[in-house]
């Protein structure tokens, strides 16, 4: 915060960052493996295994020995004679200068204890859109020496902070550090449980439980901005950005059910939201009506960060998406042009949601909420880089590509061109098995709607500051034009005190000069 003064009037010049992901102080989601059910091994939510076998890792039920709750999770080595890595792991979205901090609680039983040349640990590494590792950062590693010394006795839950700092190319522990800081080309940051098994086919176990990985400082995003946004705050839906598809054409390629209407029954915009409605209306032959918005020839894009929050309904039938086309298809049509789909959802299937890219070859993954259902409110987004897309819910992601194929160049193609974006609900078609529209009427509730928060685009910018100045006897206030941000003003800090909008305001922006002290401040978005 800067305070410029002159003749006894004053300007304070403050910054509000752009709002950051919705998400619990610890950002790990089943950290103490409670939502896994208890009685069984294999299911563990929220969690990917990073081992060869997944036998290896087993989610137990036992009130005794957990650290907290009923669950814990049990970690052995893979016995293939030769070194291996068994555990789980969890990624985040994250960025450049975010920082965080870590730890866990670890156990080794007297009856299954940690023996021969094994090891285990807990670790965070900030990675690359490729998943390259960038920085490493490990607690301290739970070895036999350590069982002998004390230093990690048996039958008790042993405090695992994460402070030291690796080299990752050398393996070298180069810093000790509670701040662990995300490196220039940050896309994720990964917390990792790790059992690394020697090549003896030693045996003994380590459990984990109450898990833990907190941002302490910097914007979740890092240096992504906000550049792009439509927040639906206005009273109707901004024809500057969005156009419409109408009709059905013969099912749109997919043997959809619906017609495509611009009327206000079926998108548009209040209390906030985007609305896209499917009704069970007769029009044009076709036994229901919905809506399909799209940017194109208004707005495109080349690679960043989509964010799209959203609600979906539930019921036989219902198909609702936010995807992306190549400004290119009325020339080479698809799949030649590419196409992304940050998320699509089958109606019937409330706690799945899935991200493809189709190109030539399909590219497909579907992702399992760990808890809820689409019908709450979810944080969709696609990192999209030159060489790697990315696919994340509520922050955590679930599926990366790197490898496609193109009917029309070599690759990277298509995804090195600018895309527009389309959000639509459908009904019917081929992506849900057709269902026919008795079985859609008997198992769905009219109207449904997909109900849109939000949509943004993130780039890497210029950090997002507000800096003042004296310029011919007046104060100049300037701030990145390319991030999405608007000026307010208020004259006191209290939590009473108002802030303002200052209507009209772009850099640079000429602030009159007060009567007394003025704060101002940017908001993103």
């Amino acid at each position: 915060m800067r305070l410029l003064c002159k003749k006894g009037l004053a300007i304070v010049v403050g910054l509000m960052l752009p709002a950051p992901l919705v998400r619990a102080a610890d950002l790990l989601t089943n950290p103490g493996f409670e939502a896994d059910p208890q009685g069984q091994t294999s299911v563990i939510l929220g969690w990917n295994s990073s081992s060869g076998s997944p036998g290896n890792v087993w989610s137990e039920t036992s009130a005794a020995i957990a650290h907290s709750g009923s669950n814990y999770l049990k970690v052995y080595q893979a016995f293939t004679g030769v070194i291996n890595d068994s555990g789980v792991y969890q990624d985040n979205l994250s960025g450049p200068g975010a920082i965080y901090a870590a730890d866990g609680w670890a156990y080794t039983s007297a009856s299954d204890t940690l023996a021969g040349e094994n090891a285990a640990w807990v670790e965070v590494t900030f990675r690359d859109a490729n998943a390259n590792t960038l920085a490493l950062y490990r607690s301290a590693l739970l070895t036999t020496n350590a069982i002998a010394t004390g230093t990690f006795p048996k039958s008790a839950w042993i405090h695992l902070p994460i402070t030291n700092q690796y080299n990752p190319n050398t393996g070298i522990v180069t810093n000790y550090t509670s701040a662990l800081v995300a490196p220039a080309g940050t896309s994720f940051v990964r917390y990792q449980i790790t059992f690394q098994g020697d090549a003896l086919d030693s045996t003994g176990s380590v459990y984990f439980d109450d898990l833990t990985l907190t941002q302490t400082a910097g914007g979740p995003q890092g240096d992504w901005n906000i550049v792009w946004s439509d927040e639906f705050n206005g009273p109707t839906i901004n024809t500057n950005i969005w156009t419409y598809d109408l009709g059905n054409n013969s099912g749109w390629g997919n043997s959809e059910l619906e017609y495509y209407t611009s009327s206000a029954q079926n998108a548009c915009v209040s209390n906030g939201f985007l609305h896209l409605v499917a009704l069970q209306q007769s029009s044009n032959g076709y036994s229901y009506t919905s809506a399909r918005l799209k940017t194109e020839g208004l707005y495109s894009a080349e690679y960043g960060r989509f964010e799209f929050r959203a609600s979906l309904p539930a019921g036989t039938g219902f198909w609702p998406a936010l995807w992306m086309l190549g400004d290119n298809i009325n020339t080479v049509s698809w799949p030649g042009c590419g196409e992304i789909d940050v998320m699509e959802n089958k109606g019937s299937a409330l706690t799945n949601v899935q991200g493809s890219l189709h190109s030539g070859s399909d590219e497909t993954q579907v992702y399992t909420l760990p808890g809820g259902s689409v019908t709450n409110f979810h944080l969709y987004l696609l990192e999209w880089t030159p060489n790697a897309i990315s696919w994340y819910v509520d922050g955590l992601r679930y599926e990366t590509q790197t490898n496609w194929s193109s009917s029309v160049g070599a690759y990277p193609a298509p995804f090195n061109q600018p895309f527009f974006i389309i959000m639509n609900l459908a009904v019917g078609g081929n992506f849900l098995g057709n269902p026919s529209t008795a079985a859609i009427n008997a198992n769905s509730t009219f109207p449904g709607q997909m109900l849109v928060d939000y949509v943004r685009l993130y780039n890497l910018t210029a950090p997002l500051q507000l800096a003042a100045a004296w310029s011919g006897g007046k104060v100049s206030l300037t701030w990145p034009s390319n991030i999405v941000c608007h000026l307010e003003s208020a004259t006191s800090l209290s939590a009473a005190s108002a802030w303002t909008d200052v209507a009209g305001a772009a850099p640079p922006y000429s602030a009159p000069l007060p009567s007394t002290v003025t704060f101002y401040r940017l908001i993103s978005p």
